[in-house]
């Protein structure tokens, strides 16, 4: 777990894998330092399934891994991690659709979820969704594939 819940910088910094400074241990008994947040790919590489799957079955597990390292507690991500997962994790797929209307709906919808957090299907709905409309699907489409 991310563990972060205070400020919107916060998340971003445990977002970019910095620890989260108000995390910090309260016991005297606790080690002083808090471990590094283990990585994403070395958490790729732990699962035994996933040593010799396919580049999707590794893109949705990276997926996976990357909601549940943001989540709280009751593994759910809210608006403002959220946000900040499409900022910064899913920044080559966002940039250049801020003044597209279905980014805007998107977000709005985001905005208007009633529990005011996604699960992880919710997520997914929404990479899935900005990734159709991305204007970096039609490059990937562009791509020449040697035969």
């Amino acid at each position: 777990m991310c563990g972060c819940v205070h400020s919107t910088q916060d998340q971003v910094r445990c977002l970019e894998g910095e620890p989260n400074p108000s995390a910090a241990p309260t016991s005297t008994l606790a080690p002083r330092k808090m471990p590094k947040r283990i990585s994403v790919s070395k958490q790729l590489a732990s699962i035994k399934a996933l040593r010799k799957g396919s580049d999707l079955e590794k893109a949705i597990a990276t997926a996976a891994l990357i909601f549940r390292n943001s989540s709280d507690l009751d593994g759910k991500l809210g608006k403002t991690t959220a946000k900040n997962l499409l900022r910064t994790q899913f920044r080559n797929f966002t940039e250049g659709q801020e003044t597209k209307p279905r980014y805007k709906d998107l977000l709005s919808e985001l905005d208007e979820h009633t529990e005011n957090k996604l699960d992880f299907e919710d997520f997914m709905i929404l990479l899935l969704s900005i990734t159709v409309m991305s204007d970096l699907l039609q490059d990937i489409w562009s791509v020449k594939v040697r035969q």
